[in-house]
């Protein structure tokens, strides 16, 4: 069963029209697929993002993400004048080698805590395009797992 969460305020701002937005979120790549990390200030997107690096992930963007939509997929892509750059909180920001642009494959919302032992499948519509959807968790494998989740899919 699918169950399709509804879209908080994101802080997404239309940047020209329906194909194009920038949001307050964080990407990062695992082998080429978009992992959007969603939540309001200080909830910990950064966090999760450097997590997710020091696995082997790749930076897109910290803070600020254009999404665009093409046909059926949306791409995610930094604001040239923060690329390449990721915060670090108590210590600063921090340059990483960043991705030009991927296709958002999941969406991590941070503002959303799972409470189910096995959630349902979620997704969550970007620019028209349905995006799987995983709630944040304070489990010490929650970044094991969306690794793996994006790697490999779940089984439904």
């Amino acid at each position: 069963m699918s169950r399709k969460a509804p879209l908080p305020n994101i802080n997404a701002t239309p940047l020209s029209s329906g194909d194009v937005t920038t949001i307050h979120a964080c990407c990062v790549a695992v082998e080429g697929r978009g992992l959007v990390i969603l939540g309001a200030s200080g909830r910990g997107k950064s966090a999760l993002a450097l997590e997710l690096m020091g696995l082997g992930a790749k930076l897109v963007a910290d803070d600020q993400t254009i999404l665009t939509r093409s046909g059926d997929t949306v791409f995610a892509r930094c604001p040239q004048h923060i690329k390449g750059m990721i915060e670090a909180r108590g210590i600063g920001i921090l340059h990483a080698e960043a991705l030009e642009v991927v296709p958002v494959r999941l969406i991590v919302d941070l503002d959303m805590i799972e409470t189910e032992r096995l959630p349902p499948k979620r997704n969550r519509d970007l620019l028209g395009i349905s995006i799987d959807l995983v709630f944040g968790a304070t489990s010490r494998h929650f970044p094991f797992g969306i690794l793996q989740y994006i790697r490999a899919g779940r089984i439904d």
